[in-house]
């Protein structure tokens, strides 16, 4: 049996009623909490795997709350909210969110997310050897593999795939990547940022014109599946 706990913080009953009997079916625990006071105080207490928050609460606003949390809390949080606009997504994942889905949501999505979310924090920090599915990274050495062949990269391309094998499956946002890369003066950089992503794509996909590993999040930035 899944032994995770879930966090949902969310201002609408149906919302929360749903999730829970979604969760639970997967043999999740599942922890309601219907404003933001009282989701602090059950993220303190009952330390869950992953907080599923709303933005649009009662008593406070949701990146407020995801500020509050990431001084202290470690795991996962998934924004879940109806708001879509381009903007709010990249400050939420700027602020620390690990991933952000809309309603009205799929529930097959929303549990893979989870999942995903739960299992990238439990990937022991400072691993030397990162594997995803036929790529490896080797920090130790700063050897890439793709199916146990040596791939050759700048160290531009090495950083950026460091950067995605480190997060996999989370939204890296484009300023994030640029002050990741290039520092204080990246903000100027982003037409490079593409072509280094293009270059990337070239190296470790399979056809680079239909990646499967670097996906491109339209208007926000980019995700290492």
């Amino acid at each position: 049996m899944n032994k995770s706990n879930i966090l949902v913080i969310d201002d609408e009953p149906q919302i929360r009623k749903l999730l829970e009997i979604t969760f639970e079916s997967q043999g999740y625990q599942v922890l309601l909490a219907d404003n933001a006071r009282t989701g602090l105080a059950m993220a303190a207490s009952h330390k869950p795997d992953i907080i599923l928050l709303d933005l649009e609460l009662p008593d406070r606003h949701g990146l407020e709350v995801l500020s509050d949390l990431k001084i202290w809390f470690h795991q996962a949080v998934l924004i879940l909210s109806v708001i879509d606009t381009e903007d709010i997504i990249v400050k939420a994942l700027d602020a620390g969110a690990d991933d952000y889905l809309t309603k009205p949501f799929r529930s097959a999505e929303l549990i893979a997310r989870v999942r995903n979310a739960i299992k990238r924090n439990q990937v022991v920090p400072g691993e030397p050897i990162i594997t995803c599915n036929d790529i490896t990274i080797d920090f130790v050495s700063h050897r890439v593999t793709k199916n146990q062949e040596e791939v050759k990269l700048t160290a531009t391309e090495y950083k950026l795939l460091s950067l995605f094998m480190m997060h996999v499956g989370k939204v890296l946002t484009q300023p994030f990547l640029l002050q990741a890369i290039w520092g204080s003066s990246g903000q100027t950089e982003a037409q490079y940022l593409r072509v280094f992503i293009g270059t990337l794509r070239k190296k470790i996909e399979d056809d680079a014109t239909h990646p499967k590993h670097i996906i491109t999040e339209s208007g926000i930035g980019y995700r290492f599946m």
